[in-house]
Protein backbone atom coordinates (compact mmCIF):
# COMPACT_ATOMS: atom_id res chain seq x y z
CA UNK A 1 0.00 0.00 0.00
CA UNK A 2 1.25 3.23 -1.01
CA UNK A 3 1.54 5.71 1.80
CA UNK A 4 0.23 9.48 0.58
CA UNK A 5 2.86 11.46 0.14
CA UNK A 6 0.25 14.19 -1.49
CA UNK A 7 1.52 15.69 -4.63
CA UNK A 8 5.21 14.91 -3.83
CA UNK A 9 4.63 12.70 -2.85
CA UNK A 10 5.77 -11.82 -17.42
CA UNK A 11 7.69 -18.79 -21.83
CA UNK A 12 9.71 -22.02 -21.97
CA UNK A 13 13.18 -21.33 -23.47
CA UNK A 14 16.44 -22.93 -22.12
CA UNK A 15 19.54 -21.38 -23.10
CA UNK A 16 21.89 -20.07 -20.75
CA UNK A 17 23.00 -16.47 -20.95
CA UNK A 18 26.75 -16.07 -20.33
CA UNK A 19 27.56 -12.78 -20.14
CA UNK A 20 30.63 -11.50 -18.38
CA UNK A 21 29.22 -9.64 -14.54
CA UNK A 22 30.81 -6.36 -15.39
CA UNK A 23 29.19 -3.29 -16.48
CA UNK A 24 27.54 -2.23 -19.50
CA UNK A 25 31.18 -0.55 -20.95
CA UNK A 26 33.58 -3.49 -21.37
CA UNK A 27 36.34 -1.43 -20.42
CA UNK A 28 35.36 0.41 -17.61
CA UNK A 29 36.01 3.92 -19.05
CA UNK A 30 33.96 5.75 -22.16
CA UNK A 31 35.30 4.58 -25.06
CA UNK A 32 37.10 7.09 -27.92
CA UNK A 33 35.04 7.34 -30.86
CA UNK A 34 35.11 4.72 -33.28
CA UNK A 35 36.75 5.54 -36.91
CA UNK A 36 33.37 6.44 -38.63
CA UNK A 37 31.23 7.66 -35.72
CA UNK A 38 30.19 11.13 -35.74
CA UNK A 39 26.80 10.91 -33.62
CA UNK A 40 24.54 13.66 -33.47
CA UNK A 41 21.36 12.12 -32.93
CA UNK A 42 19.68 9.94 -30.47
CA UNK A 43 19.57 6.67 -32.90
CA UNK A 44 22.64 6.30 -34.49
CA UNK A 45 23.66 2.82 -34.63
CA UNK A 46 26.67 3.65 -37.26
CA UNK A 47 27.65 7.24 -36.22
CA UNK A 48 26.81 9.09 -39.17
CA UNK A 49 24.37 11.60 -38.67
CA UNK A 50 21.32 10.22 -39.81
CA UNK A 51 18.41 8.60 -37.75
CA UNK A 52 17.97 5.27 -38.11
CA UNK A 53 14.72 3.33 -37.20
CA UNK A 54 14.49 0.40 -34.38
CA UNK A 55 11.57 -1.72 -34.87
CA UNK A 56 10.52 -5.06 -33.11
CA UNK A 57 8.72 -8.83 -33.23
CA UNK A 58 9.04 -10.12 -30.08
CA UNK A 59 6.57 -12.22 -31.82
CA UNK A 60 8.73 -13.77 -34.57
CA UNK A 61 9.52 -17.24 -34.99
CA UNK A 62 13.47 -17.22 -35.10
CA UNK A 63 14.93 -20.97 -35.94
CA UNK A 64 11.67 -22.72 -35.52
CA UNK A 65 10.79 -21.48 -32.53
CA UNK A 66 7.66 -19.33 -31.73
CA UNK A 67 7.67 -16.27 -29.92
CA UNK A 68 11.64 -16.34 -29.49
CA UNK A 69 11.74 -12.57 -31.33
CA UNK A 70 13.94 -10.16 -32.58
CA UNK A 71 14.74 -6.78 -33.83
CA UNK A 72 15.44 -4.74 -36.69
CA UNK A 73 17.48 -1.71 -37.22
CA UNK A 74 16.63 -0.31 -40.52
CA UNK A 75 19.68 2.53 -41.58
CA UNK A 76 19.04 5.89 -42.47
CA UNK A 77 19.92 7.06 -45.86
CA UNK A 78 18.96 3.59 -47.40
CA UNK A 79 22.27 2.03 -45.55
CA UNK A 80 20.70 -1.15 -44.74
CA UNK A 81 18.59 -3.72 -42.71
CA UNK A 82 20.19 -5.21 -39.67
CA UNK A 83 18.49 -8.08 -37.97
CA UNK A 84 19.17 -9.25 -34.47
CA UNK A 85 17.78 -12.38 -32.67
CA UNK A 86 19.11 -15.01 -30.10
CA UNK A 87 20.33 -16.59 -33.21
CA UNK A 88 22.82 -13.46 -33.96
CA UNK A 89 26.31 -14.84 -33.75
CA UNK A 90 28.50 -13.34 -30.77
CA UNK A 91 25.15 -13.66 -28.94
CA UNK A 92 25.81 -16.09 -26.58
CA UNK A 93 22.33 -17.59 -27.00
CA UNK A 94 19.56 -19.82 -28.21
CA UNK A 95 16.35 -19.00 -29.76
CA UNK A 96 13.86 -20.72 -27.80
CA UNK A 97 10.25 -20.76 -27.97
CA UNK A 98 8.42 -17.80 -25.73
CA UNK A 99 11.48 -16.14 -25.35
CA UNK A 100 10.32 -12.58 -26.60
CA UNK A 101 13.06 -11.30 -27.50
CA UNK A 102 13.13 -7.70 -28.32
CA UNK A 103 9.54 -7.10 -25.76
CA UNK A 104 11.63 -3.98 -24.61
CA UNK A 105 14.72 -2.24 -26.05
CA UNK A 106 16.66 1.18 -25.55
CA UNK A 107 18.86 2.57 -27.62
CA UNK A 108 21.90 5.49 -26.45
CA UNK A 109 25.74 5.91 -26.65
CA UNK A 110 26.87 3.17 -23.63
CA UNK A 111 30.58 3.61 -24.26
CA UNK A 112 30.81 7.40 -25.89
CA UNK A 113 32.17 6.18 -29.40
CA UNK A 114 29.46 8.43 -31.00
CA UNK A 115 27.89 5.32 -32.66
CA UNK A 116 24.27 4.26 -30.83
CA UNK A 117 24.14 1.22 -29.12
CA UNK A 118 21.11 -1.25 -28.57
CA UNK A 119 19.47 -2.80 -24.61
CA UNK A 120 17.47 -5.80 -25.56
CA UNK A 121 15.46 -7.67 -23.21
CA UNK A 122 13.93 -11.07 -23.41
CA UNK A 123 12.01 -11.06 -19.70
CA UNK A 124 10.87 -14.31 -20.41
CA UNK A 125 14.05 -15.89 -21.08
CA UNK A 126 14.35 -18.90 -18.78
CA UNK A 127 17.94 -18.90 -17.12
CA UNK A 128 19.55 -22.54 -16.08
CA UNK A 129 21.24 -22.50 -12.58
CA UNK A 130 22.02 -25.56 -10.42
CA UNK A 131 20.54 -27.76 -12.13
CA UNK A 132 17.37 -26.32 -12.34
CA UNK A 133 15.33 -23.94 -15.29
CA UNK A 134 14.62 -20.38 -13.57
CA UNK A 135 11.26 -19.68 -15.67
CA UNK A 136 10.76 -16.27 -16.74
CA UNK A 137 13.60 -15.09 -14.80
CA UNK A 138 14.71 -12.75 -17.72
CA UNK A 139 17.87 -11.72 -19.40
CA UNK A 140 19.50 -8.62 -21.64
CA UNK A 141 21.51 -7.99 -24.24
CA UNK A 142 23.94 -5.13 -25.28
CA UNK A 143 24.97 -4.74 -28.87
CA UNK A 144 26.94 -2.03 -29.70
CA UNK A 145 26.72 0.42 -32.97
CA UNK A 146 29.91 0.57 -35.39
CA UNK A 147 30.77 2.38 -37.84
CA UNK A 148 29.38 -0.81 -40.19
CA UNK A 149 26.45 -1.19 -38.79
CA UNK A 150 24.89 -3.10 -35.73
CA UNK A 151 24.26 -7.18 -35.56
CA UNK A 152 26.98 -9.88 -35.62
CA UNK A 153 30.74 -8.74 -35.54
CA UNK A 154 29.31 -6.29 -33.08
CA UNK A 155 30.86 -6.06 -29.27
CA UNK A 156 28.32 -8.11 -27.31
CA UNK A 157 27.16 -8.51 -23.70
CA UNK A 158 24.83 -10.63 -22.10
CA UNK A 159 23.59 -10.29 -19.11
CA UNK A 160 21.29 -12.45 -15.92
CA UNK A 161 19.87 -9.95 -13.32
CA UNK A 162 22.85 -11.41 -10.78
CA UNK A 163 25.74 -10.73 -13.77
CA UNK A 164 24.12 -7.40 -14.00
CA UNK A 165 24.21 -6.74 -10.48
CA UNK A 166 26.16 -9.48 -8.15
CA UNK A 167 23.53 -7.54 -5.14
CA UNK A 168 21.23 -9.43 -6.60
CA UNK A 169 19.69 -13.32 -6.99
CA UNK A 170 18.56 -14.68 -10.57
CA UNK A 171 14.81 -15.90 -9.65
CA UNK A 172 12.31 -17.55 -11.59
CA UNK A 173 9.46 -15.09 -12.82
CA UNK A 174 11.60 -11.34 -12.08
CA UNK A 175 11.47 -10.46 -15.59
CA UNK A 176 14.44 -8.56 -15.67
CA UNK A 177 14.13 -6.60 -18.87
CA UNK A 178 11.01 -6.02 -19.03
CA UNK A 179 11.33 -2.28 -19.64
CA UNK A 180 13.95 -0.29 -20.46
CA UNK A 181 14.69 4.12 -20.36
CA UNK A 182 18.17 5.11 -20.95
CA UNK A 183 20.10 8.70 -22.03
CA UNK A 184 22.24 11.09 -20.46
CA UNK A 185 22.16 13.08 -17.89
CA UNK A 186 22.57 16.79 -17.66
CA UNK A 187 25.97 15.89 -16.51
CA UNK A 188 26.83 14.13 -19.99
CA UNK A 189 26.69 10.99 -17.97
CA UNK A 190 25.06 7.96 -19.93
CA UNK A 191 22.42 6.19 -17.50
CA UNK A 192 20.38 2.76 -17.95
CA UNK A 193 17.52 1.86 -16.03
CA UNK A 194 16.04 -1.40 -16.29
CA UNK A 195 12.76 -2.93 -15.17
CA UNK A 196 11.94 -6.33 -13.06
CA UNK A 197 8.72 -5.61 -12.17
CA UNK A 198 8.78 -9.59 -11.11
CA UNK A 199 10.89 -8.81 -8.60
CA UNK A 200 10.47 -10.44 -5.07
CA UNK A 201 11.24 -8.16 -2.00
CA UNK A 202 11.83 -9.21 1.04
CA UNK A 203 11.31 -6.67 4.28
CA UNK A 204 10.75 -7.38 7.82
CA UNK A 205 10.67 -11.05 7.20
CA UNK A 206 7.60 -11.27 4.61
CA UNK A 207 8.49 -11.84 1.29
CA UNK A 208 6.37 -9.68 -1.45
CA UNK A 209 5.91 -11.49 -4.80
CA UNK A 210 6.11 -9.55 -7.53
CA UNK A 211 6.68 -6.13 -5.38
CA UNK A 212 9.20 -5.43 -8.26
CA UNK A 213 12.17 -3.45 -8.61
CA UNK A 214 14.56 -1.39 -10.91
CA UNK A 215 18.35 -1.82 -11.59
CA UNK A 216 20.09 1.82 -12.44
CA UNK A 217 23.12 2.34 -14.23
CA UNK A 218 25.03 6.01 -14.24
CA UNK A 219 28.22 5.72 -16.24
CA UNK A 220 29.55 2.47 -14.74
CA UNK A 221 27.83 2.64 -11.22
CA UNK A 222 24.77 0.30 -10.86
CA UNK A 223 21.77 0.60 -7.59
CA UNK A 224 19.01 -1.77 -7.24
CA UNK A 225 16.17 0.08 -6.42
CA UNK A 226 12.57 -1.04 -4.68
CA UNK A 227 10.01 0.59 -2.81
CA UNK A 228 11.37 -0.94 0.72
CA UNK A 229 14.38 1.35 0.26
CA UNK A 230 14.79 4.83 2.12
CA UNK A 231 13.69 8.06 0.79
CA UNK A 232 11.64 5.85 -2.25
CA UNK A 233 8.25 6.73 -2.52
CA UNK A 234 5.54 4.19 -1.82
CA UNK A 235 5.54 1.22 0.46
CA UNK A 236 6.55 -2.28 -0.91
CA UNK A 237 4.12 -4.95 -1.00
CA UNK A 238 2.39 -7.82 -3.23
CA UNK A 239 1.80 -7.29 -6.92
CA UNK A 240 2.96 -3.98 -6.74
CA UNK A 241 4.97 -4.57 -10.30
CA UNK A 242 7.26 -1.69 -10.09
CA UNK A 243 9.29 -1.14 -12.89
CA UNK A 244 6.26 -2.49 -14.94
CA UNK A 245 7.34 0.72 -17.14
CA UNK A 246 10.02 3.39 -17.51
CA UNK A 247 10.69 6.64 -18.72
CA UNK A 248 12.95 9.95 -18.16
CA UNK A 249 14.53 12.59 -19.32
CA UNK A 250 18.13 14.06 -18.73
CA UNK A 251 17.29 15.46 -15.33
CA UNK A 252 14.48 12.70 -13.87
CA UNK A 253 13.10 9.39 -14.58
CA UNK A 254 9.68 7.73 -13.19
CA UNK A 255 8.51 4.69 -12.79
CA UNK A 256 5.39 2.81 -13.28
CA UNK A 257 4.04 0.94 -10.48
CA UNK A 258 0.28 -0.25 -11.80
CA UNK A 259 -0.34 -2.70 -9.33
CA UNK A 260 0.07 -0.63 -6.32
CA UNK A 261 -2.79 -0.65 -4.12
CA UNK A 262 -3.90 2.76 -2.72
CA UNK A 263 -5.61 3.00 0.55
CA UNK A 264 -6.95 -0.07 2.47
CA UNK A 265 -8.75 -1.86 -0.70
CA UNK A 266 -8.15 -0.05 -3.63
CA UNK A 267 -5.74 -3.23 -5.80
CA UNK A 268 -3.85 -2.68 -8.59
CA UNK A 269 -4.69 1.12 -8.29
CA UNK A 270 -1.05 2.08 -9.63
CA UNK A 271 1.42 4.86 -8.81
CA UNK A 272 4.05 6.35 -10.36
CA UNK A 273 7.83 7.63 -8.32
CA UNK A 274 9.60 10.21 -9.99
CA UNK A 275 13.36 10.21 -9.57
CA UNK A 276 16.33 12.88 -10.23
CA UNK A 277 20.02 11.49 -11.59
CA UNK A 278 21.08 13.12 -8.50
CA UNK A 279 22.67 10.82 -6.60
CA UNK A 280 21.67 10.42 -2.76
CA UNK A 281 23.41 8.30 -0.25
CA UNK A 282 24.67 6.21 -3.38
CA UNK A 283 20.73 6.08 -4.92
CA UNK A 284 18.78 7.81 -7.13
CA UNK A 285 17.00 10.94 -5.62
CA UNK A 286 13.23 9.95 -4.41
CA UNK A 287 11.29 13.53 -5.41
CA UNK A 288 7.92 12.38 -6.08
CA UNK A 289 5.11 9.16 -5.34
CA UNK A 290 2.01 10.16 -7.58
CA UNK A 291 -1.51 8.61 -7.87
CA UNK A 292 -4.67 9.19 -7.66
CA UNK A 293 -5.32 8.96 -3.54
CA UNK A 294 -9.10 9.25 -2.31
CA UNK A 295 -11.23 11.46 -3.47
CA UNK A 296 -10.56 14.93 -3.31
CA UNK A 297 -6.88 13.87 -2.59
CA UNK A 298 -3.82 14.51 -5.26
CA UNK A 299 -4.52 14.14 -9.12
CA UNK A 300 -8.01 14.32 -10.53
CA UNK A 301 -9.80 11.23 -10.55
CA UNK A 302 -10.59 8.42 -7.35
CA UNK A 303 -7.80 5.63 -7.01
CA UNK A 304 -10.09 2.30 -7.64
CA UNK A 305 -8.99 -0.99 -7.81
CA UNK A 306 -7.92 -2.33 -11.62
CA UNK A 307 -7.47 1.41 -12.53
CA UNK A 308 -3.89 0.31 -13.04
CA UNK A 309 -2.55 4.10 -13.19
CA UNK A 310 1.24 4.32 -14.57
CA UNK A 311 0.72 1.26 -17.17
CA UNK A 312 2.27 3.60 -19.51
CA UNK A 313 4.49 6.86 -18.56
CA UNK A 314 6.13 8.78 -20.98
CA UNK A 315 8.28 12.10 -19.89
CA UNK A 316 9.24 15.14 -21.77
CA UNK A 317 11.68 18.64 -21.34
CA UNK A 318 9.49 21.48 -19.56
CA UNK A 319 11.43 24.82 -19.61
CA UNK A 320 9.29 27.11 -17.44
CA UNK A 321 9.07 31.31 -19.04
CA UNK A 322 11.41 31.84 -15.62
CA UNK A 323 14.02 29.86 -16.73
CA UNK A 324 16.75 30.07 -19.86
CA UNK A 325 16.97 25.93 -19.54
CA UNK A 326 14.86 22.84 -19.47
CA UNK A 327 14.85 22.76 -15.56
CA UNK A 328 11.42 20.84 -15.31
CA UNK A 329 9.89 17.91 -17.07
CA UNK A 330 5.88 17.56 -18.27
CA UNK A 331 4.74 13.56 -17.45
CA UNK A 332 1.94 11.98 -18.64
CA UNK A 333 0.36 8.86 -16.79
CA UNK A 334 -1.69 6.45 -18.88
CA UNK A 335 -5.08 4.93 -16.48
CA UNK A 336 -6.00 2.21 -19.21
CA UNK A 337 -8.43 0.59 -16.23
CA UNK A 338 -10.11 4.13 -15.32
CA UNK A 339 -13.87 3.63 -15.07
CA UNK A 340 -15.69 7.22 -16.30
CA UNK A 341 -18.85 7.04 -14.76
CA UNK A 342 -20.45 4.03 -14.82
CA UNK A 343 -18.23 3.03 -17.84
CA UNK A 344 -15.53 0.29 -17.10
CA UNK A 345 -12.22 0.15 -18.56
CA UNK A 346 -12.87 3.38 -20.43
CA UNK A 347 -9.57 4.86 -19.91
CA UNK A 348 -7.86 8.33 -19.02
CA UNK A 349 -4.50 10.37 -18.95
CA UNK A 350 -3.39 12.18 -16.63
CA UNK A 351 -0.49 15.20 -17.19
CA UNK A 352 1.74 17.10 -14.34
CA UNK A 353 4.94 18.97 -14.41
CA UNK A 354 7.74 17.95 -11.96
CA UNK A 355 10.34 20.82 -10.50
CA UNK A 356 13.45 20.04 -9.53
CA UNK A 357 12.34 20.50 -6.01
CA UNK A 358 10.02 17.61 -6.62
CA UNK A 359 7.23 19.44 -6.67
CA UNK A 360 4.29 18.05 -8.75
CA UNK A 361 1.67 20.08 -9.99
CA UNK A 362 -0.88 18.66 -12.12
CA UNK A 363 -1.83 20.50 -15.86
CA UNK A 364 -4.67 18.47 -17.18
CA UNK A 365 -6.58 15.33 -17.39
CA UNK A 366 -8.41 13.89 -20.29
CA UNK A 367 -11.06 11.29 -20.63
CA UNK A 368 -13.54 10.71 -23.47
CA UNK A 369 -16.10 12.18 -21.38
CA UNK A 370 -14.18 15.69 -20.45
CA UNK A 371 -15.69 18.66 -22.27
CA UNK A 372 -15.22 19.13 -25.84
CA UNK A 373 -12.88 15.83 -26.14
CA UNK A 374 -13.97 13.94 -29.40
CA UNK A 375 -15.35 10.71 -28.36
CA UNK A 376 -17.50 8.90 -25.70
CA UNK A 377 -17.11 6.55 -23.18
CA UNK A 378 -17.21 3.18 -23.99
CA UNK A 379 -16.17 0.03 -22.36
CA UNK A 380 -12.81 -1.57 -22.93
CA UNK A 381 -11.52 1.12 -24.47
CA UNK A 382 -8.49 1.35 -22.38
CA UNK A 383 -7.53 5.02 -23.28
CA UNK A 384 -4.24 5.39 -21.99
CA UNK A 385 -2.84 1.78 -22.62
CA UNK A 386 -0.29 4.09 -24.57
CA UNK A 387 1.31 7.79 -24.18
CA UNK A 388 3.53 9.74 -26.13
CA UNK A 389 4.95 12.97 -24.84
CA UNK A 390 6.91 15.28 -26.69
CA UNK A 391 8.58 18.98 -26.64
CA UNK A 392 9.18 19.77 -30.34
CA UNK A 393 11.69 22.62 -29.63
CA UNK A 394 13.71 22.52 -26.42
CA UNK A 395 15.14 25.71 -27.03
CA UNK A 396 12.30 28.07 -26.37
CA UNK A 397 10.13 28.07 -23.60
CA UNK A 398 7.42 25.64 -23.44
CA UNK A 399 4.10 25.94 -24.54
CA UNK A 400 0.98 25.39 -26.79
CA UNK A 401 3.26 25.41 -30.18
CA UNK A 402 5.96 23.37 -28.87
CA UNK A 403 4.48 20.13 -26.08
CA UNK A 404 2.26 17.00 -28.32
CA UNK A 405 0.43 14.04 -26.34
CA UNK A 406 -0.84 11.18 -28.24
CA UNK A 407 -2.47 8.74 -26.52
CA UNK A 408 -3.61 4.98 -27.80
CA UNK A 409 -6.73 4.26 -27.35
CA UNK A 410 -6.22 0.34 -28.56
CA UNK A 411 -9.82 -1.10 -27.36
CA UNK A 412 -12.10 1.52 -29.40
CA UNK A 413 -14.34 0.76 -32.85
CA UNK A 414 -13.74 2.22 -35.98
CA UNK A 415 -17.31 1.91 -37.70
CA UNK A 416 -17.91 -1.71 -37.36
CA UNK A 417 -14.35 -3.01 -36.89
CA UNK A 418 -14.63 -3.61 -33.61
CA UNK A 419 -11.44 -3.02 -30.93
CA UNK A 420 -9.59 -1.61 -34.33
CA UNK A 421 -8.21 1.10 -32.14
CA UNK A 422 -7.43 4.42 -32.64
CA UNK A 423 -4.73 7.40 -31.22
CA UNK A 424 -6.27 10.49 -29.64
CA UNK A 425 -3.62 13.70 -30.32
CA UNK A 426 -3.74 16.83 -28.08
CA UNK A 427 -1.99 20.12 -27.22
CA UNK A 428 -2.13 19.57 -23.56
CA UNK A 429 -0.81 23.10 -22.94
CA UNK A 430 -3.56 25.25 -25.02
CA UNK A 431 -6.60 26.93 -23.39
CA UNK A 432 -8.43 23.39 -22.95
CA UNK A 433 -7.65 19.73 -23.22
CA UNK A 434 -10.80 19.45 -25.76
CA UNK A 435 -9.35 22.48 -27.80
CA UNK A 436 -8.04 20.89 -31.43
CA UNK A 437 -7.80 17.25 -30.65
CA UNK A 438 -8.02 14.81 -33.33
CA UNK A 439 -9.04 11.35 -33.43
CA UNK A 440 -6.71 9.36 -35.96
CA UNK A 441 -7.43 6.07 -36.88
CA UNK A 442 -6.01 3.53 -40.39
CA UNK A 443 -8.05 4.49 -43.27
CA UNK A 444 -7.28 4.62 -47.09
CA UNK A 445 -7.58 8.53 -47.89
CA UNK A 446 -7.57 11.53 -45.67
CA UNK A 447 -5.48 9.83 -42.39
CA UNK A 448 -1.73 10.15 -41.40
CA UNK A 449 -2.07 6.27 -41.13
CA UNK A 450 -2.61 4.59 -44.40
CA UNK A 451 -4.28 1.09 -44.89
CA UNK A 452 -8.09 0.26 -43.52
CA UNK A 453 -8.77 0.02 -40.14
CA UNK A 454 -10.04 -4.15 -39.50
CA UNK A 455 -11.46 -5.71 -36.60
CA UNK A 456 -8.73 -6.17 -33.51
CA UNK A 457 -5.78 -3.87 -34.69
CA UNK A 458 -5.65 -2.73 -31.87
CA UNK A 459 -4.02 0.20 -33.31
CA UNK A 460 -2.87 2.38 -30.28
CA UNK A 461 -1.12 -0.29 -28.40
CA UNK A 462 2.64 0.64 -29.83
CA UNK A 463 3.76 4.30 -29.38
CA UNK A 464 6.91 6.31 -28.92
CA UNK A 465 8.00 9.95 -29.64
CA UNK A 466 10.87 12.04 -31.11
CA UNK A 467 10.78 15.70 -31.17
CA UNK A 468 10.26 15.51 -35.14
CA UNK A 469 8.01 12.36 -35.44
CA UNK A 470 5.53 9.81 -34.13
CA UNK A 471 6.17 6.42 -34.09
CA UNK A 472 2.96 4.05 -34.54
CA UNK A 473 3.37 0.58 -34.76
CA UNK A 474 -0.09 -1.89 -35.36
CA UNK A 475 2.13 -5.18 -34.46
CA UNK A 476 -1.67 -7.36 -34.37
CA UNK A 477 -2.99 -5.77 -37.81
CA UNK A 478 -5.37 -8.02 -39.54
CA UNK A 479 -5.40 -5.71 -42.08
CA UNK A 480 -4.28 -8.52 -45.01
CA UNK A 481 -1.61 -6.12 -47.12
CA UNK A 482 -0.28 -5.30 -43.61
CA UNK A 483 -0.84 -8.58 -41.85
CA UNK A 484 2.83 -9.43 -40.44
CA UNK A 485 2.67 -6.04 -38.45
CA UNK A 486 3.71 -2.18 -39.34
CA UNK A 487 5.09 0.49 -38.46
CA UNK A 488 4.47 4.33 -39.14
CA UNK A 489 6.21 7.24 -38.80
CA UNK A 490 4.34 10.32 -38.91
CA UNK A 491 5.86 14.32 -38.59
CA UNK A 492 4.46 16.11 -36.06
CA UNK A 493 4.17 18.82 -38.20
CA UNK A 494 1.56 16.37 -40.08
CA UNK A 495 -0.45 15.32 -37.26
CA UNK A 496 -0.92 19.54 -36.62
CA UNK A 497 -1.64 19.85 -40.42
CA UNK A 498 0.42 22.20 -40.91
CA UNK A 499 3.03 20.43 -43.58
CA UNK A 500 1.78 17.19 -45.63
CA UNK A 501 5.29 15.60 -45.27
CA UNK A 502 3.70 12.39 -45.87
CA UNK A 503 4.34 8.89 -43.58
CA UNK A 504 6.32 6.56 -44.08
CA UNK A 505 5.93 3.11 -44.01
CA UNK A 506 8.24 0.15 -42.81
CA UNK A 507 6.92 -3.84 -42.57
CA UNK A 508 7.90 -6.58 -43.67
CA UNK A 509 8.93 -7.29 -47.59
CA UNK A 510 9.30 -4.16 -48.43
CA UNK A 511 12.42 -1.31 -48.36
CA UNK A 512 14.93 -4.28 -47.63
CA UNK A 513 12.90 -5.76 -44.52
CA UNK A 514 12.82 -9.41 -44.58
CA UNK A 515 9.16 -10.42 -46.01
CA UNK A 516 8.59 -12.44 -42.93
CA UNK A 517 7.00 -11.25 -39.34
CA UNK A 518 4.40 -12.28 -36.76
CA UNK A 519 4.12 -8.61 -34.56
CA UNK A 520 6.54 -6.05 -36.30
CA UNK A 521 5.83 -3.09 -34.91
CA UNK A 522 6.59 -2.76 -31.62
CA UNK A 523 8.03 0.64 -30.38
CA UNK A 524 8.68 2.29 -27.23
Amino acid sequence: MRKRMGMVGFAVAVGAITGVSGGVLPSGQPAAAAAGCTGGTSTDFNGDGVTDTLVADPGATVGGAARAGLVRVVLGGGKGVFEISQATSGMNATPERGDQFGYARAAYDADGDGCTDLVVGAPYEDVPQDGKNLIDAGGIWVIHGTPTGIGAGSPMESYTQHQFDTSTTTEEYDRFGFAFHAGTTSASAPYLVIGAPGENVSSGGTDYADAGCIHYMQGTTKYTVNEDDPGVPGVVEAHDRFGYSLTGTNRYFAVGAPGETIGDDAVFAGAVAVFSHTLTAGVPTGLAGIDQGASGEGLTGVAEANDQFGTSIDMTNYRPSDQTYNSDALLAIGVPGEAIGATPAAGSVALVRVQPSGTVTEITSVDAGTTDVEGDPTAGDSMGQRVALANTDTTVVSGDATIRLVVGIPGRDVGTAKDAGVLQSFRPLGPAIGTGDKVINRAADGSVLPGTATARDYTGISLTSGSVNLYVGVPYSKESATAKGVLYVVPWTDIDGTTSTGTTTFQPGAGGIPDVGTSFGVVG
